[in-house]
């Protein structure tokens, strides 16, 4: 199975206070992960780094993403490789059209993969398509990107646009955050649908409620800036009846 993410003892901080401590991980083509913590343990700060957010330093480690370095990338041209991220707060854009704004985005992708752009009608029958793939109401197509939206439609609209520009990599931080169970399984079921053999999703999440709908292949528990322990699904159940304490003491415990 192709590696399309392999991260070595990633070390970072902000203003030199350090965040990540060592984080390992490989992501492979199919795969679905879910790294898991309590706040503060550097989740978020795992998928800023992997999307290119300047104000935090890299202090030591790798990240390789299909075999280049992805942090020699500037963000745009991480997005055009097949990058994906999906914000805990996704941002209003006031007065930026969502079909214009994914115009622009899906044809810079399609343009860096040799493929010709999609005119209007093309783009509209495209968003038509993936619109009734994630169940997503198309009226949310016709506003600007997230102005107005609930935070349930807000989560919704970064599935669809995950949808149109079908990345290689996705990384979900805590798309869960703030939804009721409604809108956490039409989330859910909209990244099912959108999982394929080619494609990795990284899920970044506090709760095992989630994994309730999207079952993951691997889960990871970050702990004080690294991964501590890893597991399949069932590690998720034993999270949400023992907590992470459990995790901070076995590691004590292994480490004296």
């Amino acid at each position: 199975m192709n590696q399309l993410l392999v991260i070595r003892n990633l070390q970072a901080s902000v203003d030199g206070m350090p965040i990540l401590k060592g984080v390992d991980l490989t992501v492979r083509a199919g795969e679905l992960h879910a790294v898991m913590g309590p706040n503060g343990s550097g989740k978020s700060t795992l998928a800023s780094i992997l999307a290119g957010r300047e104000e935090y330093d890299v202090d030591e480690g790798t990240v390789e993403y299909r075999g280049e370095n992805l942090l020699d990338m500037e963000v745009d041209e991480r997005a055009r490789e097949g990058v994906f991220l999906a914000f805990q707060y996704p941002v209003e854009l006031p007065g930026v059209s969502m079909m214009g704004f994914l115009k622009q985005a899906v044809n810079s992708v399609r343009e860096h993969r040799g493929k010709e752009p999609l005119n209007a009608a093309g783009l509209l029958r495209m968003a038509r398509e993936k619109a009734a793939l994630i169940k997503l109401d198309p009226g949310l197509t016709r506003r600007s990107v997230n102005e107005g939206f609930s935070g349930g439609e807000k989560k919704r609209s970064e599935i669809f646009q995950l949808a149109m520009l079908e990345p290689i990599l996705a990384i979900l931080d805590e798309t869960d955050s703030g939804l009721d169970i409604d809108a956490l399984r039409s989330v859910a079921d909209g990244v099912n649908r959108l999982r394929t053999s080619e494609r990795g999703f990284v899920i970044i999440t506090h709760y095992q409620r989630l994994l309730n709908y999207i079952v993951p292949d691997f889960v990871h528990v970050m702990v004080d800036g690294k991964i501590v322990k890893s597991g399949g699904k069932e590690l998720a159940l034993v999270l949400e009846d023992r907590g992470y304490e459990w995790v901070r003491e076995e590691t004590s415990a292994v480490a004296a």
